[in-house]
This record gives structure tokens, C-alpha cells and sequence, in this order.
């Protein structure tokens, strides 16, 4: 590329200096991802090709599992995919994602050092995942359904709500839900009969078991549920982007924690492509723009959430010590518990009334 080409380029696309600098090689990013979250946004894949030369595909999942199964059945398909931290061991495990070179990112020094040093995300020294936002299972609520916001989880078994209540079809987010509705640690559960036992009662009260966005603000839009767990970027989504009347609840008894993560698979064809896409979906004004336009869960970078209003939930309230105070971040698990999981969570949906 001829000087006076290379300077209009930089000129054009300042806000993406960053990302441009790692695009060696102009190449399809094949990216694998929840759909509608951040990745696929039109303007946000407008905006990094239009500075890298780069293609963004985008593919989808439905659970972790659904995304675990892609990537080892898809060797070298897949350039970028997001994972919650809790299944990133599972993925090394498998040999399905490779160590990153954090050098080559510039926003990864603004990651909050707490989420940079997870455990779940580096070993042995080699990063294997970038943290990208953080979130809560937490509840929301169909505000046309309350006279004030409910204060606990037990109002999900309130027969007032009988018929109207949705939970999402995950056994292990299930199960770990049925651990704070009784009192104990999601990642360390002494008893197990309880948690069947308080869930058992929760059936009847079960309008369907969910497994996207759409589902959950389709119902919500329609007016046939009152309340139900949801993520808490997507409770902000349906309210900022979709005009929903939804509003997200962190109950006294707590909400389940989770950390979302991009790694680059095992035999990536782009990965100078992957670098510069996960940058600048780490990148303060990349984060600013996906939360104004669209709602979204907390930056893993602490300058993209000092970016925000103070008044911004993902600040005042995400970033309230009390409500630090009563989330769990999920774990990894073991095959023979999310196994034990599975089983105990197909009875329950067998054996609704």
C-alpha cells in the first residue's frame, strides 16, 4: 500500500488505530457466538471491517454445549468464539482453544486486574481467554405486573404468579438457581435434596422453559409472563433497545455471576483477524456505543465503565458494593456433576404438572 493510501486510511479510521494495526492480512473473522450479543451488531461489523479490510461471519449457539460441540467438530472453522469463563477449562481440557499473545491487544491492559488473573482463564502463565463482560442470572420482571419491584426470589413462587413464571431450560444455571433460593454456595452445594425439593415446588408455577432473548421478550412483549430469570444485559437490551417494560431485579437472596470471554480456537486460519476483532470488542468506545444503542452486561475494561454516565445501571447499580456482596460467580463444574445436573433437571421438566 503506497504511503498517501496508508495515511487517508489511518485518517479516516481513527477510532480503530488500534485494531488496524493488527490486521495483517485482510481475511474473513469467523466468529462464533449468542446471537444478538455485541458480535453481530451491524453497525459494530461495519465499522471493524470498514478499518481492517477484515470480513466478520458471524455463526450462533444456543447453550455452551452447542458451542463446545461446533468448535471440536469444526476444526479451523472458527477464528474467535465467546465463552463463559466457567467452560474455558473444559475447552483447554479439549484442546479446542489456543494461548493468546495479550501483546498484541492494547485495550487487554485496561482489564480489570481481577478478571485479567482468573483462574479460569489462565494457566500455567498463558492466557487462553480475554474477559470481555461480566453479568447476573438474576431475575426480571414484567413491570406491567408490579406495583414496585419484588425484593426476593421467592416471589417466583407466589401463586399470583402461577402460569406466568419462565425459567431458563439450563440445567446448570437451573440448579444453581435452586442453590441461592436455598440458602447455599452455587459452587459448592451440601444439599442437593433441597435444591430438588424447592425446584420440584417451582413447577407448577412454570409457564416454559426458555433458551433466548427473543423467547423471553417475545413473552414479555405479549404480555403472558410476570416474572422469571433472566441475564442482566439482556433485561438492559429489552428495555434500552426493544422498549420493553423490563425491568431487572437482583433479589436480597442473591443472583448467579458469570464472566464472558473470547478465545481463539485450535488452528484459527485468521489470527491476526481474531487479535484485532477481540480488541475492539474490548475498546472503551466500542463498549460505550453497543451499551447506548443497544443495552449491554458490564466491560471487563475499567475505563469503558468509567466511560459511562454515573448514572448508568451497568455503574450505579452493577457496580453497587451491596449487590457485589450478594452475587456468586460461577465455577467450572465437573462432568459428573453438570452430568448429575442434567439428570436432576430432565426429571423436573418430565414430572411438571
Amino acid at each position: 500500500m503506497r504511503m498517501p493510501d496508508l495515511t487517508a486510511l489511518l485518517t479516516a479510521t481513527a477510532v480503530f488505530t488500534s485494531a488496524l494495526a493488527f490486521a495483517a492480512k485482510a481475511d474473513d473473522v469467523h466468529v462464533l457466538n449468542w446471537k444478538g450479543y455485541g458480535t453481530d451488531e451491524p453497525w459494530a461489523v461495519a465499522a471493524f471491517e470498514k478499518a481492517t479490510g477484515n470480513k466478520v461471519i458471524n455463526d450462533f449457539f444456543n447453550s455452551e454445549q452447542e458451542m463446545l460441540t461446533k468448535i471440536r467438530t469444526n476444526p479451523g472453522l472458527y477464528d474467535v468464539v465467546m465463552i463463559n469463563a466457567a467452560f474455558n477449562d473444559q475447552a483447554m481440557d479439549g484442546k479446542l482453544i489456543q494461548p493468546i499473545d495479550t501483546s498484541k491487544l492494547p485495550n487487554y491492559a485496561d482489564i480489570s486486574k481481577d478478571k485479567a488473573g482468573s483462574p479460569m482463564l489462565v494457566h500455567d502463565g498463558k492466557v487462553y481467554g480475554v474477559p470481555w463482560v461480566w453479568g447476573l442470572t438474576a431475575l426480571a420482571i414484567n413491570d406491567k405486573s408490579f406495583d414496585k419491584p419484588p425484593t426476593s426470589i421467592a416471589e417466583m413462587w407466589d401463586a399470583a404468579h402461577k402460569g406466568r413464571v419462565v425459567i431458563r431450560d439450563d440445567a446448570v444455571e437451573a440448579i444453581q438457581f435452586g442453590a441461592i433460593a436455598t440458602g447455599q454456595n452455587i459452587n459448592d452445594i451440601k444439599d442437593m435434596d433441597a435444591v430438588k425439593a424447592k425446584l420440584t415446588s417451582l413447577m407448577p408455577q412454570i409457564k416454559t422453559f426458555w433458551s433466548s432473548e427473543n423467547d423471553w421478550n417475545q413473552m414479555v412483549a405479549s404480555n403472558q409472563i410476570d416474572i422469571g430469570t433472566y441475564w442482566s444485559g439482556s433485561a438492559d437490551r429489552a428495555k434500552t433497545h426493544f422498549k420493553l417494560p423490563v425491568s431487572l431485579v437482583v433479589p436480597q437472596e442473591g443472583a448467579v455471576a458469570w464472566l464472558d470471554a473470547f478465545s481463539i480456537p485450535v488452528g484459527a486460519k485468521n489470527v491476526a483477524g481474531a487479535e484485532a476483532f477481540i480488541n475492539y470488542m474490548i475498546d472503551p468506545k466500542f463498549y460505550v456505543e453497543w451499551v447506548t444503542k443497544v443495552g449491554a452486561p458490564v466491560s471487563a475494561n475499567t475505563k469503558a465503565v468509567e466511560a459511562l454516565p454515573e448514572d448508568a445501571f451497568n455503574r450505579k447499580v452493577m457496580g453497587d458494593p451491596e449487590v457485589a456482596k450478594r452475587i456468586q460467580f460461577q465455577a467450572p463444574i465437573t462432568d459428573a456433576q453438570r452430568e448429575a445436573y442434567l439428570a436432576l433437571w430432565q426429571q423436573l421438566k418430565v414430572d411438571v404438572k
